[in-house]
């Protein structure tokens, strides 16, 4: 596609297009911000439109929208209709709202029971689900006003096989997906963090198989003991995991598998049943 010969005029943003503020440039991506504009441009009124319709739509230049144009089809949020100059948006945009819809219904059917369980144990608990090769924390619910000396939050994400948490839920994947989930790249690769390799992480994998848990020191905070469990579907595959953290000095693997491990697998199975019954998708997003 050539670049179009000239410019068009910028017109003035359209009413739901909130127009870019120049003072903003020092925090703040223009070039991101400009690619959502094209984005928020097609409605449902307008879903095919050409380049200086996008144009005037967003309230860009048409060199400016080419551009971006070319950028939303290369990585697969746009797509060029066949045989004319239109555009329209691909079925991946659906995939952001889907992502964050489903994120948001698994919020609302776990907290209430994190909580719960929370209330019972007196430790702080967390949720997460797989996303690529990484797990990805969901929910966390702390115990009272404690702070426990470690930088997990919703929408953290860590390599799946090298968490407590995350090998739960490996431990109970079909073997394809399991083989998909540990060949893709975590989105953070951090270098205090090492991957285990296979000949280290099978036998995790068959211990957590055999007892339905992993008890162990954290490997993000050594300070810090971590009890795992997977939520298991109704098929038999993971879709999930919960894992209670209590303080190293305060507490022995014995004590709190004694408090933890039997209103975890309740909560679990609360889980796993609340899931089946909305519909919920697993963890095997994107992986």
């Amino acid at each position: 596609m050539a670049i179009p010969n000239g410019t068009a005029r910028t017109t003035p943003s359209p009413i739901g297009l909130r127009r870019l503020d120049p003072k903003e440039g020092k925090s703040s991506v223009q070039s991101l911000a400009k690619g959502l504009r094209v984005l928020e441009a097609f409605t449902a009124e307008a879903d095919e439109m050409t380049l200086s319709e996008i144009a005037a739509a967003a309230g860009l230049d048409a060199g400016t929208t080419f551009r971006m144009l070319n950028t939303l089809v290369s990585v697969g949020y746009v797509t060029r209709i066949p045989e004319s100059r239109r555009f329209r948006l691909s079925l991946k945009v659906l995939d952001l709202g889907f992502n964050a819809i489903a994120h948001k219904d698994l919020r609302d059917i776990v907290r209430p029971l994190l909580q719960t369980l929370v209330d019972e144990v007196s430790e702080a608990a967390s949720f997460a689900v797989l996303e690529g090769g990484d797990v990805l924390y969901i929910e966390r619910v702390r115990a009272g006003f404690t702070r426990l000396g470690v930088d997990i939050r919703i929408g953290t994400t860590i390599p799946a096989a090298v968490t407590s948490i995350g090998r739960a839920i490996l431990a109970f994947l079909p073997e394809n997906r399991l083989e998909r989930v540990l060949a893709t790249p975590p989105r953070h690769p951090s270098p205090t963090l090492k991957t285990p390799d296979r000949a280290t992480l099978d036998p995790r994998l068959d211990a957590l198989r055999r007892d339905g848990y992993v008890l162990e020191k954290s490997v993000i905070t050594p300070d810090l003991r971590l009890l795992a469990v997977p939520v298991i579907g109704a098929d038999g595959w993971a879709t999930g995991a919960i894992s209670v953290v209590a303080p190293w000095s305060q507490s022995s693997d014995e004590d709190l598998k004694a408090r933890a491990l039997e209103p975890m697998l309740a909560t679990a199975r609360h889980i796993a049943r609340a899931q089946e019954a909305v519909g919920s998708t697993s963890s095997l997003v994107n992986a």
